[in-house]
């Protein structure tokens, strides 16, 4: 399983029209091959930051597979006009397995 992280910069007064908008997209990323899971958690300190969490089964699922897409141009159509920066995207592998007490 592979994870995409991005931290989504929602422009000020457009947090609302934003949360809509994923509501709508969200069916988009759920029908692609190697969808595994979603999250979306809005920042307790920052307003309008948003952390968005995709699990694939892999990279190419993500990237070509959704990205190039028709429902990759809707998601972009519906969301990328409210960031400010555009978020970098970055995947992540599996976890470390850690020894705790």
């Amino acid at each position: 399983m592979v994870l995409e992280h991005a931290l989504l910069n929602v422009k000020a007064r457009e947090v609302a029209a934003f949360e809509a908008a994923l509501c709508e997209a969200a069916p988009l990323i759920a029908a692609s091959p190697g969808f595994l899971g979603i999250e979306v958690r809005p920042s307790i300190e920052s307003a309008g930051l948003y952390l968005l969490l995709v699990q694939w089964r892999s990279v190419e699922d993500h990237d070509p597979g959704f990205r190039g897409s028709d429902r990759y141009s809707r998601w972009k159509a519906l969301l990328h006009p409210f960031y400010e920066p555009f978020p970098t995207v970055e995947h992540f592998a599996e976890p470390i397995s850690l020894s705790l007490p």
